[in-house]
C-alpha cells in the first residue's frame, strides 16, 4: 500500500511525515528505510504477529509495510506547472491512495499561504488543480479516441462515449472516484491514471492544545467533516507535533503517553487501518520456525493468486492451501493441536482468503 501525503504548504504534512519515518526507524522489526528522501516505509501494526512468534519462536518476523510518499507542498496553479506542480502530480499518479492533510488550528508563527484557516476552500484548491489536470489528460484521450473511432469500430465508440461522460464530470468539479462504473469500464479508467480517482483519506490536523484539552468541538473539523461526508470519505483527527513525540519514545514509554492523553493508539495506527479499509486490504499469514509474515492481498483474492504474492512458482503450480484461522490457532496452542481438532483445512483453486488466515501453500513446478 503506498500512500500520497498531500496539503498546501504550512498544513502540517511534512510534520506527519516526520513523525512517521521516526516511527518506522524505532521499529526493531522493520527499520524505516529510506528508498529517497521524501520516501518512507513503516510496518504495519499487527499483534497477531507478536502471538505467533511467541508460538514459533522464528529466527525472524516480517510485517505487511506501507509507503508513504511526501508530496510536495501544493499552491494555485499547479496544473500548469507552479510552484512544485509538476512535481506533485507525477507524484501522485503512483500512489493507491491520498492523505490529504487540512489544517484545522490556528497559530501566528505559521503562516498560512492562503493567509487564513479555511478547510473548504483549502480542500478546494487541491481538488480544483487535480481536476484541471484531469481534465487535460481526459481531452488528449478524447481526441486521439475519436479520431480512431472514425472507422466505426463499436469498441472505440463505447470508450469514446466513457471519455465524454468522465469530462463532462469534471467539468462540473465532480472527481472520477464519485463516478459509477462496470468492471469493463474500471479498467479503461484504470489505465488513464487519473488523479481525481484515487481513494482519499481526510487529515484534520489540529493543535496539541486541542488534543490534550479534548477540544470536540472544532468549528474547522466539523467544516471538514461535512465537506468529505459529501464525498463518502473518512476525515481522521490528528495532531502532528503530537504524532511527532509519539514516534520519539520507546513502546512502553509510548503507552504512557497514549493513555495520559486518552488515547488508545496512535494516529499512524489509526491511519494504516483506514487506509486498509479504503482500498479493502486484508492480510494473511505464514507461520514457521525461519519466518512468521503478513502479506498484504485484496479482500476477494482467491488461494493461487494469495499464493502468487509469496512466489510466483506458487501460484503458477498451485496444489492446494493448508489453512488455519489465527483465532482457533491460538486457542489449540499450537498447529498439531489444531489439525487434531479437524480446525486445519485444506483448501482448493477456488478458496477465497480471509483475514487472519494462518497458511501454508502446496505447490509443484
Amino acid at each position: 500500500m503506498k500512500i500520497g501525503i498531500v496539503g498546501l504548504p504550512n498544513v502540517g504534512k511534512s510534520t506527519l511525515f516526520n513523525a512517521i519515518t521516526q516511527a518506522g526507524a524505532e521499529c526493531a522489526n522493520y527499520p524505516f528505510c529510506t528508498i529517497e528522501p521524501n520516501l518512507g516505509v513503516v510496518p504495519v501494526p499487527d499483534a497477531r504477529l507478536t502471538r505467533l512468534a511467541e508460538l514459533y519462536r522464528p529466527e525472524k518476523v516480517t510485517p505487511a509495510t506501507v509507503e508513504f510518499v511526501d508530496i510536495a507542498g501544493l499552491v494555485k496553479g499547479a496544473s500548469q506547472g507552479e510552484g512544485l506542480g509538476n512535481k506533485f502530480l507525477s507524484h501522485i499518479r503512483e500512489v493507491d491512495a491520498i492523505l490529504h492533510v487540512v489544517r484545522c488550528f490556528s497559530e501566528d508563527n505559521i503562516v498560512h499561504v492562503e493567509g487564513s484557516v479555511d478547510p473548504g476552500r483549502d480542500v478546494e484548491i487541491i481538488n480544483l488543480e487535480l481536476i484541471l489536470a484531469d481534465l487535460e489528460t481526459i481531452g488528449k484521450r478524447i481526441e486521439k479516441t475519436r479520431n480512431m473511432a472514425k472507422s466505426g469500430d463499436k469498441k472505440l465508440l463505447a470508450e469514446l462515449d466513457l471519455y465524454t461522460r468522465i469530462q463532462e464530470s469534471l467539468a462540473e468539479g465532480l472527481p472520477v472516484r464519485a463516478l459509477s462504473f462496470t468492471e469493463d469500464e474500471r479498467e479503461l479508467v484504470r489505465q488513464l491514471f487519473l488523479l481525481t480517482q484515487k481513494p482519499v483519506i481526510y487529515a484534520a490536523n489540529i493543535s496539541e492544545q486541542d488534543l490534550t484539552s479534548g477540544k470536540k468541538d472544532n468549528p474547522w473539523v466539523t467544516s471538514l467533516q461535512n465537506l468529505a461526508a459529501k464525498e463518502g470519505a473518512e476525515v481522521l483527527v490528528i495532531c502532528a507535533a503530537i504524532e511527532e513525540e509519539i514516534a520519539q519514545l520507546g513502546a512502553d514509554d509510548k503507552q504512557v503517553f497514549l493513555a495520559d492523553l486518552g488515547l488508545e493508539e496512535s494516529g499512524l495506527n489509526r491511519l494504516i487501518k483506514a487506509g486498509y479499509k479504503l482500498l479493502g486490504l486484508i492480510s494473511f499469514l505464514t507461520a514457521g520456525p525461519k519466518e512468521v509474515r503478513a502479506w498484504t492481498i485484496t479482500a476477494g483474492t482467491k488461494a493461487p493468486q494469495a499464493a502468487g504474492k509469496i512466489h510466483s512458482d506458487f501460484e503458477r503450480g498451485f496444489i492446494r492451501a493448508e489453512i488455519v484461522a489465527y483465532d482457533d490457532l491460538m486457542r489449540c496452542g499450537s498447529y498439531p493441536a489444531a489439525k487434531e481438532k479437524g480446525l486445519v483445512r485444506l483448501e482448493g483453486k477456488d478458496y477465497v482468503m480471509k483475514d487472519g488466515d494462518v497458511t501454508c501453500f502446496r505447490f509443484n513446478v
